[in-house]
C-alpha cells in the first residue's frame, strides 16, 4: 500500500533536512507519495506569502504532512508558520517524545529518560488574540476590563499591549483525554498535568478541574498534577519519575524544550501535531539559517519525526527499523555530525548527507 504525504521543505536549513528525512523514510521500504510543497521566507520573497495555499490545499488532501523547519521572525514580521497550520488544520494535539539515546552527550546518562509531552495546540495565549500598544482598540479594551473586572489594568492602552487568554472545557477535555489515550495505548502508567491553577484561578483552574474530571475515565492509569515552575525543577532534578505530561499550549513549549534539553538538545527531538481531519510531522527545533547550504546541521529530529509519521500511517515494523537505525549510528558515534561528537571540533563529523546515508545503510 503506498501513502500519500505532503513535504514541506522550510527554509534556511529546512529543504537539506527534508531531503535526508525523505531518504531515511524511503529507506525503510514503504512506499510513500511525497507531494513536495514549499514554505517559509524563501517562497515568501517570490510570492509575497510564506504559505502559499497549495501547501494546505496538499495537506488537506493527504491528511499527512512531514514538514521542514520554518524561519518564525522574533517580534516583528509575519507569525508563526507553525502556529498557522496548527490553527488551519485543526491540530490541537502536538506530541514531543524526550527520549535518551546512547550517544547522545547528557548530563542524565546514569538514569532512563522517556518523557513524552502532549501539548494542547490551539487555545492558550498561542491563540493570537492579542492588542497592539497604541493602538485605539487597546485604549478600548483596557477601559472595559477597567469597568467590569475586580483586576484592574492600571497602565494606558498608549503604553501597554493585551493578549487573551481561551481556555475552554472542551478543548481541556480533548487533550487531556488524547494524553491517557496516547498512555494505555503506548503502555504508559502515568500522567501528569501541568498547570498555574495557584494564580490563574479562571483559566488555569479550570484546565486541571477538567483534567481532574477527566482522569477518573482511565482509573487503570495513574494521575497527578504540578505547578508549571515546580514541574521544570522536578524535570531538571528527577525527569526519571515522569511519563506522560499534559499542558496547556505556552507551558507545553517551554517544557518540551527542558525535556529536548534534559535528553540532549532539539536536535533529537522529534515532534507530531495531530488532529482529527490529518497530521503533520516535525522537527522541534528552528531552521538555523546561518548553516543553510553547508551540509552541516544535524538530521536526526526531523527523521525521527519520520519514524512518528510511519507509525502514525500504520507501519510500525518501518518505524522501529527506523528508530533500530538512528540509535545505532548515534550509539556507533562515527557517521554523526559535529553536534554529537564528544569533541564539537572533532575533524570526523560527517555532513546531514553523509549522516542520512548511514541510517540508511544500517536498515540494509
Amino acid at each position: 500500500m503506498a501513502h500519500d504525504v505532503t513535504l514541506i521543505t522550510g527554509d534556511g536549513t529546512g529543504p537539506e533536512l527534508a531531503e535526508a528525512a525523505r531518504r531515511c523514510v524511503d529507506a525503510t521500504g514503504v512506499k510513500i507519495n511525497w507531494d513536495v510543497q514549499e514554505a517559509g521566507v524563501d517562497v515568501m520573497e517570490r510570492t509575497g506569502t510564506p504559505l502559499p495555499d497549495g501547501v494546505l490545499d496538499s495537506v488537506r488532501r493527504t491528511r499527512c504532512a512531514l514538514k521542514a523547519p520554518i524561519t518564525t521572525p522574533v517580534g516583528t514580521g509575519f507569525r508563526s508558520i507553525n502556529v498557522h497550520l496548527r490553527q488551519e488544520l485543526g491540530l490541537f494535539a502536538c506530541i514531543r517524545p524526550c527520549k535518551q539515546y546512547e550517544g547522545v552527550r547528557s548530563y542524565y546518562s546514569d538514569v532512563k529518560v522517556d518523557i513524552v509531552i502532549v501539548r494542547e495546540n490551539t487555545e492558550d495565549l498561542y491563540a493570537g488574540v492579542e492588542f497592539e500598544a497604541g493602538k485605539p482598540a487597546t485604549t478600548e479594551l483596557i477601559e472595559f476590563i477597567n469597568k467590569i473586572g475586580d483586576k484592574k489594568i492600571k497602565t494606558k492602552g498608549d503604553e501597554t499591549g493585551v493578549s487573551i487568554k481561551p481556555i475552554s472545557i472542551s478543548g481541556s477535555e480533548r487533550i487531556v483525554r488524547c494524553a491517557f489515550d496516547y498512555a494505555r495505548d503506548n503502555g504508559r502508567k502515568k500522567v501528569t498535568c501541568v498547570h498555574k491553577a495557584n494564580i490563574m484561578k479562571y483559566t488555569d483552574g479550570l484546565w486541571l478541574a477538567t483534567a481532574t474530571k477527566v482522569a477518573k475515565e482511565y482509573p487503570t492509569i495513574e494521575f497527578e498534577e504540578r505547578i508549571v515552575d515546580n514541574m521544570c525543577m522536578q524535570l531538571v532534578q528527577k525527569p526519571e519519575l515522569y511519563d506522560v505530561l499534559v499542558l496547556q499550549n505556552l507551558y507545553g513549549d517551554i517544557v518540551s524544550d527542558v525535556g529536548a534539553g534534559i535528553v540532549g538538545g532539539l536536535g533529537v527531538a522529534p515532534g507530531a501535531n495531530i488532529g482529527p481531519n490529518g497530521a503533520v510531522f516535525e522537527a522541534t527545533h528552528g531552521s538555523a539559517p546561518k548553516y543553510k547550504g553547508q551540509n552541516k546541521v544535524n538530521p536526526t529530529a526531523l527523521i525521527l519525526s519520520g519514524m512518528l509519521m510511519l507509525h502514525h500511517l500504520g507501519e510500525t515494523a518501518a518505524a522501529e527499523k527506523l528508530e533500530g537505525a538512528v540509535a545505532a549510528v548515534i550509539k556507533e558515534g562515527k557517521n554523526v555530525t559535529y553536534d554529537l561528537k564528544l569533541d564539537r571540533n572533532d575533524p570526523t563529523a560527517v555532513g546531514t548527507r553523509e549522516m542520512a546515508q548511514a541510517i540508511c545503510d544500517k536498515m540494509k
